[in-house]
């Protein structure tokens, strides 16, 4: 258990407080910014959102940086990500902030690219995330991060950020599972 693999469970271990402050409802006030009234509960699970995925690029550098890379941290990586994004976007739908059918589309690319890297460790082959999937997983968390934000600050000048965010990050998740299977589809003919 290295400090890169360390640094990925310490984002699962944030998963529950993040979910814990979306899911309770505590009343904490709000925080009127431009045209929007912002809970403050929401800004702190932002908060622990955004500590969450910033660990994401902090375990890659670190891991590469000090050659730690594993076969455990390529499985543990992804898998972390999965679970801050679904738990966030679940939630969103809750929240009546995000489209179900835009969720159902980015969790079930995420358990079908799951699913096929499960396949591939039961075959010894370790499949790690290609540049789509990582501009993928950007475009996600940011559209999840300015969809917490209530769109602030482009809410004021009527620019939807949050929507454009969230429509590329579907469209690009569906290309990079597309893509991602196109290139690693030998493993499930290769599999027994």
């Amino acid at each position: 258990m290295n400090i890169p693999n360390r640094i990925t469970l310490s984002r699962i271990m944030l998963i529950p407080i993040f979910i814990l402050l979306l899911s309770y409802p505590f009343d904490w006030g709000v925080w009127n910014v431009a045209d929007q009234s912002i809970p403050i509960v929401d800004l702190v699970a932002l908060i622990i959102f955004a500590v969450a995925s910033a660990t994401d690029w902090l375990d890659g550098y670190y891991a590469r940086k000090h050659q730690l890379v594993t076969n455990l941290g390529k499985f543990l990586d992804p898998m972390a990500d999965k679970l801050l994004v679904s738990a966030a976007f679940i939630l969103l739908v809750s929240m009546e902030i995000a489209p179900a059918w835009v969720v159902i589309i980015i969790i079930s690319r995420e358990f079908a690219v799951t699913g096929l890297r499960l396949v591939a460790a039961g075959e010894g082959v370790v499949l790690a995330a290609g540049q789509l999937g990582k501009l993928k997983t950007v475009l996600q968390i940011l559209a999840i991060i300015f969809l917490l934000l209530h769109n602030v600050p482009f809410s004021a000048l009527g620019l939807p950020i949050d929507s454009i965010l969230l429509y590329a990050a579907l469209l690009i998740t569906v290309v990079s599972g597309v893509e991602y299977f196109v290139k690693n589809w030998h493993v499930m003919g290769d599999s027994k």
